[in-house]
């Protein structure tokens, strides 16, 4: 069965969109968009016939593998993808509308859909033309995205360029995916929690150690890194999850070396995130942010840009 055939049995079922959450994916959606087919969900673009016919993304989640997830915190009462995103609301996090259940048993979130192309396939395509000249502005907004949710006492967990989609006029960018996302509280970065990218993933993850927000911080400077060089630190063979143990076995190639063209400051503050040891890594993303105005006011005084 493909992908399109597949989603359009998920759009199975019977009756009406009910009360209590009760979503009938076949009788409200009419498909947009070829389906995507993620680790734990199913993603389309659909028009919202029960909203004027507006165009949204559907995330329909796999309930066994939802439950594989939530049962190691079955004891923390942790709140679900959907209460999660439902709290989020900041111009550089995707906006969720509605959650509840499709006719057929599967969690399901109504979010707002970006049409713009994801930062991972701008890295792998190596798409210069969708940043050039604004890989500052967006790394601001990446930022600004991760200083909220850290605001909001959560921990993302899944950092990385296929969870930052560019908006369509690729003037800005917003963060995607909170189904790996934890409270930031000690309960739930007590070590054994081995979830993410594993490209992305900070060594303490990857070794099972206690973790916190500096995790996040770890992954976006990676995801920066990639930005601006469209290459990974470690570059490898390996992509599977054995690539993550080199994070804190081997030096990652400096910034400044596989893009010689990025500013000093720049490459220096992105290389602090991605230390290895923890506590030498830079502390908070507010430090970050920080580093960054430093860096804009050097440009705006009149120096080169930060990227070329």
């Amino acid at each position: 069965m493909g992908i399109f055939d597949s989603v359009k049995s998920m759009l199975g079922g019977s009756g009406k969109s009910g009360g209590g959450g009760r979503i009938d994916l076949k009788e409200r959606f009419a498909l947009e968009r070829t389906a995507v087919t993620g680790t734990m969900a199913k993603f389309f673009a659909a028009k919202d016939l029960h909203n004027d016919g507006r165009i949204v993304g559907v995330k329909v989640l796999d309930p066994e593998k939802v439950e594989a997830f939530e049962a190691r915190f079955r004891h923390l009462k942790k709140p679900s993808e959907g209460e999660i995103a439902m709290k989020m609301r900041h111009r550089n996090v995707v906006e969720t509308y509605e959650v509840g259940v499709s006719t057929t048993g599967n969690p399901v979130l109504i979010m707002e859909y970006i049409a713009g192309p994801s930062m991972q396939n701008i890295i792998v395509k190596k798409q210069e033309e969708h940043v050039e000249g604004r890989r500052l502005e967006l790394i601001q907004s990446m930022a600004e995205a991760l200083r909220y949710v850290h605001s909001m006492e959560f921990i993302h967990r899944d950092i990385c360029p296929r969870n930052f989609i560019l908006t369509p006029d690729r003037e800005d960018v917003k963060l995607i995916d909170f189904g790996l996302t934890v409270p930031a509280l000690p309960p739930y970065m007590a070590p054994g929690n081995r979830t993410g990218t594993p490209l992305y993933m900070s060594p303490e993850i990857v070794r099972r150690r206690a973790t916190d927000k500096r995790v996040d911080l770890f992954s976006l400077g990676v995801t920066y890194y990639c930005l601006i060089a469209f290459r990974h630190p470690w570059q490898g063979e390996e992509v599977t999850g054995r690539a993550a143990l080199h994070h804190d076995t081997s030096p990652p190639m400096p910034l400044g070396e596989a893009c010689q063209n990025v500013n000093p400051h720049l490459s220096r503050a992105i290389m602090q995130m991605i230390e290895p040891k923890v506590d030498e890594r830079t502390p908070t993303i507010e430090h970050f942010i920080q580093a960054l105005s430093r860096v804009k006011e050097v440009y705006q005084d009149g120096a080169a840009s930060p990227i070329h």
